[in-house]
């Protein structure tokens, strides 16, 4: 099968998966079913795909890192902050010393630097996975963001430890001033690198716009193709460029609060990126279900390297280092609580105990996917001196079945552990809702009784006007009236008459666009009037979906 007619079977695996599972009689998450189908594919076509890492990284990463910087709450990622520091820092070294010395002790045929290269390259948890399971579990926001945070920034950490295990594998030397200053120089310069890149095309492409107008369809191919510039541009200066990445995502959340982009180009944008988000995401997975075969000859070759002839030997390695992993992150989690509740204490502050289920949760949820496959294909083939790196193969299967023992876990584990579990709301995000929406009627009746005057001004016949600024300010007063009640009960009652409101406006809108593709059916209207009317009706369903 040629390379075009791979890339079409994953594009279609991915369409197809998306199906699946809503027609099959269990809950199969998206990830798992995607992984089947590639494996499918590889079965099919006799072989896996012969995948570049370094092209991997280019191709996926960057795009799907961009865009879970820019969409992350930036709330609750400065709010938890300190924590999220704790577990892309922290914890990522806390893995790479315990997890290296499980693995030396379980297989003592692996050289001490080749176990650590192994456990840093399965220490970062990745944001695509992690995000791919939580669409399916009801995780607590708050969490979310956590994880989402740590999932975005322990990339960097990760594979610096495993950088240097590698180097320290190949030369038998390491320096941990050498790899201190390298961290810091990766973080800063890819993080740097990223702001500038966002701030320097969105300004370039500002002062185009206004000084020769703005191209369709420009804005939307600039900003696919900005994720990709902050990448390379940093792994060029030798800096991360997954960082560089998530730090011209997040700054383009920032950017946008200017509100400079046209409403149009803002609609649009966001289907872009949605579907780009979601083939990528699924093409990774499917990958991953393509290099099956590859794993399964790496496992025949790795019997070997292990030291053993029973193949039971490797399963049980993949489940003991992914249990393993699961305990230094519950002990991890765990101690920094304890630490963070007596702080607490110790200033006044009252700080209620999370359940241990949740804490349980918070150990499954550390998912590893994509970073850590095309990382540990980076392994060099061979040492300084010419030999073959020792147990290479073994390394990249024993990466793989985490992989799929951490997905697997996680997709079975976090339902039934958070399952049942009654979550608090958080007030403070809907009191920030209803000032929004208060501020923004107050606004806007403001802007409707100024455009009034200036219309009546204008216009000889302006009788209507009033009549018409009185119809929309009334739609105003009302949404002032819903979310200015202080009283408990009003404000649910006020709250349940503007879902059902919601509710009623789009059955109708659902009937205006039944009617519209009617009379396009019956040839009673032009194929461009419908679709103008269509576009119309579907932005105003999108606005009240919203």
């Amino acid at each position: 099968m040629d390379s075009i007619e791979i890339v079409l079977a994953m594009l279609l695996a991915v369409v197809a998966s998306a199906y699946l599972v809503r027609v099959l009689p269990v809950s199969i998450p998206l990830p798992l079913v995607q992984i089947g189908l590639g494996a499918l594919i590889a079965a099919y076509t006799g072989h896996g795909v012969r995948m570049d890492p370094a092209l991997f990284f280019l191709l996926f990463l960057p795009p799907l890192l961009f865009l879970d910087g820019w969409r992350i709450p930036k709330s609750g990622l400065f709010r938890d902050k300190a924590v999220i520091l704790e577990l892309a820092l922290g914890l990522v070294i806390f893995t790479v010393v315990g997890a290296g010395f499980l693995i030396h002790w379980l297989i003592p045929a692996m050289p001490l630097p080749v176990a650590f290269a192994l456990a840093a390259i399965i220490s970062p948890t990745d944001p695509v996975a992690v995000s791919s399971i939580a669409s399916r579990v009801p995780i607590p926001t708050r969490l979310m963001h956590i994880l989402e945070g740590e999932s975005l920034l322990n990339d960097a950490s990760g594979l610096v430890c495993f950088r240097f295990a590698v180097a320290a594998a190949l030369t038998g030397a390491f320096s941990i001033t050498s790899a201190s200053l390298t961290f810091v120089w990766l973080a800063a310069g890819g993080i740097g690198t990223g702001v500038l890149a966002t701030l320097l095309v969105t300004s370039a492409q500002r002062w185009l716009s206004r000084r020769f107008g703005e191209p369709a369809g420009s804005p939307i191919l600039v900003n696919l193709l900005l994720p990709f510039g902050a990448y390379l541009a940093a792994e060029h200066l030798h800096a991360s460029g997954i960082l560089a990445a998530v730090a011209a995502g997040v700054t383009m959340s920032y950017v946008e609060l200017s509100g400079q982009a046209m409403a149009n180009t803002r609609i649009q944008r966001s289907a872009v990126w949605d579907t780009v988000q979601f083939a990528l995401n699924g093409v990774m997975f499917v990958l991953l279900g393509e290099q099956l075969p590859d794993i399964m000859e790496g496992a025949r070759v790795s019997l070997g390297q292990s030291g053993h002839l029973n193949p039971w030997w490797l399963v049980l390695y993949a489940f003991a280092i992914s249990f393993g992993l699961m305990v230094l992150r519950f002990a991890w989690v765990w101690t920094t609580l304890r630490i963070t509740l007596y702080r607490k204490t110790r200033r006044g502050e009252t700080a209620p105990k999370p359940p241990v289920r949740l804490l349980l949760a918070m150990s499954l949820a550390g998912v590893r996917g994509a970073i850590t496959l095309a990382g540990v294909m980076t392994l060099p083939l061979t040492l300084s001196n010419g030999a073959p790196f020792p147990a290479r193969d073994l390394t990249i299967f024993l990466a793989s079945a985490v992989i799929l023992i951490s997905l697997v876990a996680a997709s079975v584990g976090l339902p039934r552990l958070l399952g049942g579990m009654s979550f608090p709301a958080e007030p403070a995000e809907q009191q920030e809702e209803d000032l929004a929406r208060r501020e923004a009627a107050s606004a806007a009746i403001a802007a409707v009784e100024q455009a009034q005057v200036a219309l009546m001004q204008k216009d000889d016949e302006c009788d209507m006007y009033p009549e018409a600024a009185g119809r929309v300010i009334a739609l105003y007063q009302h949404r002032l009236d819903t979310t200015g009640v202080d009283n408990g009960d009003d404000a649910r009652r006020f709250r349940k008459l503007d879902e059902a409101e919601r509710a009623l406006r789009l059955a109708a809108l659902q009937a205006e666009r039944r009617t519209v593709f009617r009379l396009a059916r019956n040839e009673h209207i032009s194929d461009e009037i419908s679709r103008k009317l269509v576009r119309e009706i579907d932005l105003v369903e999108a606005r009240h979906k919203g």
